[in-house]
């Protein structure tokens, strides 16, 4: 009867809307390319309205639309507003509490106390990580048949919350992610967010290592072109740019910077003094059990030796000379080939007591107890990234990208159209640190210079993206020739500038937009309006956008709702109840309910098993790199909405804590139940509405609280509770 109902409520309440459809509008040209160029801070324009500007922002866009007789829209309510930023800002409802406290402040400082206070919150350092998660390409699985599990994957993402609440500087950011090793060698969480560079697929057990080396390096400086500069680097890999000034060379000299890198699963994320203390531990566990462990190792010695043999013979002739070379003449590239080829070495050799016979198995057992017994806890590891050591195996120009036609060497270099960058200091600032090559520490350097033309452009224009719905630059991944040209040039070039003298901060930058009037502006637009003739598609930005909210963020709210949302921070991944028949991919579900209850930004991210709900709602596939998510329209979501065990479940929580709080005051009950789903008060015809269904729906049920929790999923199965006005 559950979907009858929905059916049923929105016969009574039936609203319609259409959007606008869109038109280009035709973009400054330039002699050269615009990226390419250092941005300019220009004098924000004078406009006729001086009244309707909040900040510079507001100057910029008020001078297109002025240009083109266009005037902006008036404000949205207050209503409106709270919900569109509270959103923006941390991906959950205003409470009605929260909702009162607004909507009675009439201070002109009320909205810059509301967007302080939400930015002071731990909800947003979660609510911005989704967006850095998709560009990153951040998964807990390696991808490929076996999609095994990374265990310490959830730290980096505990990193990037942290990172954004702490409001650390975007420079900052950049340069522990790919180098923190060598910048802060000192500092867990620098170490930790070197996990960037372990997020791409992976395909552990995969018998061609050159091949799989050359991929990881691939993938690793592709992403690093989008994420980072907004370009489609990867499109030179085996020729150059079709369309960009971009040369094949640019895309292996930036492989260059990573030639060294020696990603691990489960690296010490500790200081220097706590590794020293553990160093000296297990020293005197080691002499300790000295006896213990000689004893196992004789059990197994034999069938160990007998799988790594079997083990190594799968791969070709070089890789097996790779292994069994000394590590002290093994050249740069062995080294990295070995690596590789130990993973699925010591995999397979951990098998070895399973073999044993029964009684040496069991004199086994009896001895790794003994030994587990002492063995001090080990520092907490983290996929980290370093180097192999101060010498980088060589970069080759690959004929075609293949890895079998190595061309001439190349050293590391940024792409030639976008200058230098020093490479010959790689070693700057790093303390006469000699364990690594200090290639990536050069690549931050430039990457964090202020007049990088880059750099600031595109993390400016993806926060953009975050309160408008487009990007000023339209594709935020590429910034190169088939990319969409800004909208707004030097809005985005002053907004990159200012970015930069304040620190790089980006709670500055998000206060900055959320503040503006263009953003405060009504997202309501009747299809008659004269504006929708010259600007369909709203790139002069005259009315704020309507948007669809992802699937986390709908879980999250009904979550909310019901009073089941788990609010605690980081650790070990979420796992929520699986739907039958997925296969052999599906996790099992957390055993305490308050466990699977977390936000969505802590549920299990696996590469081959999208979380069901995530993915009708358009989740990325989590191997490639996304910077913007589509938003469709489909079948699945409503079916999901009206028949999942979650929205049954949790609108039924959420109808008996409403019953319990208003008993038979029904219209005080629809009123809170309308304000607490849609973030606004209830009109006196949908409180009629209300009232009329409930009648209808207890004749059919046969139960007065049934009927409301009917109406509670008839709510959140309404676009008001999905899109974002």
């Amino acid at each position: 009867m559950r979907h009858a109902a929905v059916v049923a409520f929105w016969i009574l309440a039936f609203t319609g809307g259409a959007a606008a459809e869109k038109e280009a509008v035709p973009a400054p040209s330039r002699a050269k390319p615009w990226a390419f160029t250092s941005p300019h801070k220009s004098v924000p324009p004078a406009v006729a309205d001086e009244g309707w500007a909040a900040n510079s922002i507001d100057r910029f866009i008020l001078a297109k639309l002025q240009s083109a007789a266009l005037t902006p829209s008036g404000a949205a309510d207050k209503a409106t507003l709270l919900r569109r930023v509270t959103f923006d800002l941390t991906g959950l409802l205003p409470t009605p509490q929260e909702q009162t406290a607004f909507l009675v402040d009439s201070s002109p400082l009320a909205f810059e106390k509301l967007v302080d206070r939400l930015l002071a919150s731990p909800a947003y350092g979660e609510r911005m990580a989704l967006y850095w998660l998709d560009l990153v390409r951040y998964a807990e699985s390696d991808g490929f048949k076996a999609d095994d599990y990374r265990p310490n994957a959830h730290k980096y993402r505990d990193y990037v919350i942290r990172a954004f609440n702490e409001d650390l500087p975007y420079d900052a950011f950049l340069r522990q992610q790919l180098a923190g090793d060598e910048f802060e060698p000192d500092n867990p969480q620098a170490l930790i967010a070197t996990g960037l560079h372990r997020l791409y697929p992976d395909e552990y057990n995969a018998a061609n290592l050159e091949q799989r080396r050359q991929e990881i390096l691939d993938d690793v400086t592709e992403v690093t072109g989008l994420a980072f500069l907004g370009l489609t680097i990867g499109c030179a890999r085996c020729h150059d740019h079709k369309f960009d000034p971009l040369l094949q060379t640019d895309f292996f000299r930036l492989q260059a910077y990573f030639a060294a890198m020696n990603p691990g699963d489960d690296m010490p994320a500790a200081n220097a003094a706590e590794r020293r203390q553990y160093d000296d531990q297990l020293a005197k566990w080691e002499s300790a059990t000295k006896d213990i462990r000689a004893d196992m190792d004789a059990l197994t010695a034999a069938k160990r030796t007998a799988l790594r043999k079997h083990a190594l013979e799968k791969f070709r002739p070089e890789i097996q000379e790779a292994v069994l070379t000394p590590p002290e003449k093994r050249t740069p590239y062995q080294v990295q080939i070995a690596i590789l080829a130990e993973k699925q070495l010591v995999r397979e050799e951990k098998t070895a007591p399973t073999k044993l016979s029964e009684d040496d198995k069991k004199r086994y057992q009896e001895l790794e107890k003994k030994l587990t017994a002492t063995k001090p806890a080990p520092l907490p590891g983290a996929a980290v990234l370093t180097d192999i050591g101060p010498q980088a195996p060589p970069v080759h120009l690959l004929g075609g990208g293949d890895w079998r036609r190595p061309k001439e060497v190349l050293q590391p270099g940024v792409p030639v159209i976008l200058g230098d960058d020093q490479g010959s200091d790689a070693r700057k600032d790093l303390g006469g640190l000699t364990r690594t090559t200090g290639r990536r520490a050069a690549l931050a350097r430039w990457l964090t210079r202020p007049e990088n033309p880059l750099t600031a452009r595109v993390i400016v224009n993806r926060v953009w993206q975050q309160h408008f719905g487009v990007g000023l630059v339209a594709t935020p991944n590429d910034f190169g020739a088939q990319g969409e040209p800004p909208t707004h040039p030097e809005l985005l070039d002053w907004l990159a500038v200012d970015f930069v003298e304040h620190g790089w901060s980006l709670k500055y930058l998000h206060r900055m937009m959320v503040l503006s009037a263009t953003f405060r502006q009504t997202s309501v637009v009747t299809h008659d309006d004269p504006r929708l003739a010259k600007d369909k598609e709203n790139k002069l930005l005259w009315h704020a956008r309507r948007r669809r909210m992802e699937g986390e963020a709908i879980r999250d709210e009904l979550l909310q709702l019901a009073g089941d949302l788990n609010p605690r921070m980081y650790g070990p991944s979420a796992r929520p109840k699986l739907p039958g028949g997925l296969g052999s991919y599906a996790w099992k579900p957390d055993a305490r309910p308050e466990d699977q209850n977390r936000r969505s930004i802590y549920v299990f991210a696996k590469r081959n098993l999208r979380y069901p709900l995530f993915d009708a709602f358009d989740l990325p596939d989590m191997h490639n790199s996304c910077a913007r998510r589509v938003r469709t329209t489909t079948a699945p979501q409503a079916l999901l909405m009206v028949n999942s065990e979650l929205t049954l479940e949790e609108t039924q929580r959420w109808s008996a804590s409403l019953l319990k709080q208003h008993g038979g005051d029904e219209r005080a009950l629809l009123a809170e139940a309308y304000r607490a789903a849609w973030g606004r008060p209830a009109s006196e015809t949908e409180i009629q509405l209300g009232v009329q269904f409930l009648d209808r729906q207890t004749s059919l049920v046969g139960s007065r609280d049934a009927a409301v929790a009917d109406f509670c999923h008839a709510l959140v199965n309404a676009n008001e509770f999905i899109y974002l006005d």
